[in-house]
């Protein structure tokens, strides 16, 4: 009985933060929208300021594609279905910042560095 009443516990204990989760997940996603397929880029944090939107049938597959001169981005979602690194270099040089997303459907509101270039990965 005893160990009953702890699970118990631990489930209430938990359930608030599930909750919380996923209510700040379903925030994001509505806050950062971007459709199925395509790769959203935001020129400010927490998806805001302009929006860039690419998706496959106009990105080459493991090339680089610089983002438009002068233009930066702080946050991404990645819906392509498919790896995405985003870089620091414009270039796409590894020797500066740079870090993969997955493709499933990845929200991420504030990236430690501008992104000035990324590469769709086939997988």
């Amino acid at each position: 009985m005893t160990a009953a009443l702890v699970a118990l516990a631990a489930a209430v204990f938990l359930l608030p933060t599930s909750a919380q989760a996923a209510t700040q997940a379903a925030q994001a996603r509505r806050v950062g929208d971007c459709a199925a397929g395509e790769l959203c880029l935001w020129k400010q944090t927490g998806f805001k300021g302009g929006k860039q939107v690419y998706d496959l049938a106009h990105v080459d597959m493991e090339s680089c594609t610089a983002l438009p001169p002068g233009t930066e981005a702080r946050s991404l979602v990645n819906r392509t279905g498919r790896p995405v690194t985003a870089y620091r270099s414009g270039v796409c040089q590894e020797t500066a910042e740079f870090d993969t997303y997955p493709g499933g459907g990845t929200w991420v509101p504030q990236i430690p560095y501008p992104v000035r270039a990324f590469k769709v990965w086939e997988s």
